[in-house]
């Protein structure tokens, strides 16, 4: 029998795709090693391997081989970094900047001129020429080693770029050039890693989101015992008092209260909840004291589950991360090539001076570095999936995240999508002189029977307007039509428009105004008794109040076409669709019905989305390009389902969704045009003979601050309230 593992490491300094280029060229290509993934978030590493073929010590060592430092970790338990290992790069980086200050100010103070420090003059005192090799040294600490293991494994990147290029400038004696280039790239890669730390602490502050204890009430003498939430019982009673944050998922068992489900869902307004109410750990509860029934364990809640999936997304790259990472596997190679080629071809073919050309080569080298272009997709989608979850809206991946951004086309499932899936009573009409109240109260009376969704309406507002429901005597349902009882020592009925036929008490005035209603999307509920009509009573599902806002701002967004498909009738279908503005509607559909529309949708416009509820629609939803499911939060179902997952039931995510992605794509292109462009500018300047090495280093450091702060704009992205 096979022995396989998964085992997961922490990579220390694993801030940056050219370190997990390395990782697959040594830990990748070990016998055994079936597959291997990466969590920038988390600086990890998880291998999959066969036990019999290769073994923890020589994945250890591959490692090594990449120019990283490995450390094992134990599922569940976060490893303790040293201080070294949180600061080392903090302080050689310092260390670097003061040695190459203390360097260029030993060199002016010495020769007494600032230009003549500052371009190198005819010699360089050897007190800064010691600092400023103290200033290479430190500077690249990190950039070396990493630099020498891509030699041996004949893989050109930025380390090895880096490192050509100060070893160059000190071979030709530019010491003030090679101190400058290794300070500013050691800070340069300071702030990727600071970048990839920011975006890691937003992660971090959903994790913070939990308490750590519970007050957990002993089942045995109702004691109230603080406990770690990972050692509370399922079905355990908790306590949770006002102002105090959830600690685990559950059903509310006893008190009243409101909370705030925004941390998971994204809702800007608290929820009641009563007993049999869901609740969420890391959501807040604003009033009353509450007691709750736990009903997952702590590594399995809604929180537990998000955090999760926002950090294994990382591993789902959008096609533009992939492409930035193939293009710099051939662009690197191809500019150290090119630096060759300027460094010979001038002086062997014109004349130029070799030390010149050599030294615009190394200028070359060190603007051809893709750091700027390598951080700025990396960073843009971890900050993007970062306020996105924030927002109450969980993406898989940096590839979904992208389809949002390139839909045409969106599917939507009518109930509980564009409907609450609720229905609710619209309009109680009593005929023949009778009130009302007493409508309410016979329908009631009758339904109290019933756990028909029409019938739940009507006791639902009987509920509301406080009706003394009586007793129905006698009660006798009649199948699929309606229901007689006898109230108050009299008999009535209730029923379909069907039922209303049979008895033969249909006029035509009243003919007209049901039909009227029903055309309208209603469904007709009829009291009456042996002598007439009673009264009629209108119920719908209701249309959420954004949903005519948010089809008008999906169009705004590009979206070409919007349709809806339901279950329900064709009246009802083609009155929604009317009132929200929608482009098509498909009525009277069974699943596998929404399924092949969703395929001609495809074929059609090619980038579809469905948007259901995760469970029912599941055939539809993976038929499309991009499956959103609709208030998952507490539906593992729904969360496991779809591509996106919407934690809240608010439609008015939707748009931002695409928007937010439609952004995002806009500052990756933003990022990459800049960084190629700025390349492309100064590799004229070299060929011109006009640029510097610092002035390079410099320029590239800056285009890595500016791509770096651009992306991290997406972590302010917040959702816009719709007008009704």
């Amino acid at each position: 029998m096979k022995n396989d593992s998964n085992e997961t490491y922490r990579i220390i300094g694993l801030d940056c795709a050219e370190e997990v280029g390395a990782l697959k060229a040594t830990v990748g290509k070990l016998d055994g090693v079936e597959q291997i993934d990466f969590n920038l978030l988390n600086g990890t590493m998880t291998v999959s391997f066969s036990k019999e073929t290769v073994g923890d010590a020589q994945i250890i060592a591959a490692v090594a081989k990449a120019g990283l430092k490995v450390q094992p970790v134990n599922v569940g338990v976060e490893a303790e970094q040293g201080f070294w290992q949180r600061q080392g790069r903090k302080i050689l980086c310092i260390l670097s900047g003061v040695l190459f200050a203390a360097g260029f100010a030993s060199h002016a103070v010495l020769h007494g001129s600032l230009s003549d420090a500052l371009v190198g003059g005819d010699a360089f005192p050897d007190i800064s020429i010691l600092l400023y090799v103290g200033a290479v040294i430190t500077g690249g600490w990190y950039v070396f080693p990493k630099a020498v293991s891509a030699l041996r494994r004949f893989r050109a990147d930025m380390n090895l770029l880096m490192s050509i290029a100060v070893v160059g400038a000190l071979g030709i004696g530019e010491y003030f050039e090679a101190a400058a280039v290794a300070f500013l790239f050691s800070f340069s890669l300071l702030l990727e890693s600071w970048s990839v730390g920011r975006a890691r602490r937003a992660i971090q502050s959903l994790m913070d989101l939990s308490p750590a204890t519970a007050r957990y009430i002993c089942p045995s003498d109702g004691d109230i015992m603080e406990k770690p939430v990972s050692e509370v019982p399922v079905g355990a009673t908790v306590l949770v008092r006002p102002g105090e944050k959830f600690p685990l998922d559950g059903v509310v068992s006893k008190g009243n209260t409101s909370v705030n489900q925004a941390p998971i869902t994204g809702e800007s307004m608290p929820v009641s909840k009563e007993p049999g109410d869901e609740v969420f750990a890391g959501t807040i509860n604003e009033d009353g004291a509450i007691e709750f029934r736990s009903s997952k364990p702590a590594a399995d809640t809604t929180l537990s589950r998000i955090i999760l999936m926002v950090e294994g997304a990382q591993s789902r790259r959008a096609p533009s991360e992939q492409w930035v990472e193939k293009f710099a596997r051939y662009y690197t190679p191809a500019m150290i090539l090119l630096a060759v080629l300027i460094a010979v071809i001038p002086p062997v073919l014109f004349g130029g001076a070799w030390g010149d050309w050599f030294y615009q080569a190394l200028v070359i080298l060190v603007i051809a570095c893709p750091c700027a272009l390598v951080i700025s997709t990396p960073v843009s989608i971890v900050a993007a999936l970062a306020s996105a979850a924030r927002a109450g809206v969980l993406i898989k991946g940096g590839a979904y995240l992208e389809a949002a951004a390139h839909l045409n086309a969106i599917a939507m499932d009518k109930t509980g999508t564009i409907t609450h899936g609720k229905p609710e009573v619209q309009e109680v009409i009593p005929l023949n002189n009778h009130t009302r109240t007493e409508l309410l109260e016979r329908a009631a009376a009758m339904e109290a029977h019933s756990d028909h969704p029409l019938a739940r309406a009507i006791l639902r507002l009987a509920e509301k307007e406080r009706i003394d429901v009586p007793q129905a005597e006698e009660f006798q349902a009649i199948k699929g039509k309606g229901a007689s009882a006898t109230i108050h020592g009299r008999p009535f009925w209730l029923g379909s428009h069907r039922l209303l036929h049979e008895k033969e008490m249909e006029t035509s005035e009243l003919h007209r105004q049901i039909e009227a209603m029903e055309d309208a999307g209603h469904s007709m509920v009829i009291i009456g008794n042996e002598e007439h009509v009673c009264g009629l009573i209108s119920i719908a599902d209701t249309i959420r109040g954004h949903a005519a806002a948010v089809i008008d701002e999906l169009k705004k967004t590009g979206i070409q076409h919007v349709v809806m498909l339901t279950g329900d009738n064709q009246g009802t279908a083609d009155a929604i669709a009317k009132t929200v503005g929608l482009d098509e509607v498909h009525a009277e559909l069974l699943p596998e019905d929404k399924l092949k529309i969703v395929e001609e949708l495809v074929r059609r416009y090619k980038h579809v989305a469905m948007v259901g509820d995760g469970i029912n629609d599941a055939p539809a939803l993976a038929a499309a390009s991009l499956g959103i499911a609709m208030g998952a939060a507490g539906t593992d179902a729904a969360i496991e389902t779809a591509d996106i997952a919407l934690m809240s039931d608010d439609l008015t995510r939707i748009p931002w969704l695409v928007h937010h992605a439609q952004r995002t794509l806009n500052i990756i292109r933003q990022n990459i045009t800049f960084a190629l462009g700025l390349k492309l500018v100064f590799m004229g300047l070299a060929l011109a003979n006009l640029a510097t090495l610092w002035m390079a280093i410099a320029a590239d450091m800056g285009a890595s601050l500016i791509v770096i702060a651009n992306a991290l704009r997406l972590l302010q992205s917040t959702p816009k309230k719709l007008s009704a």
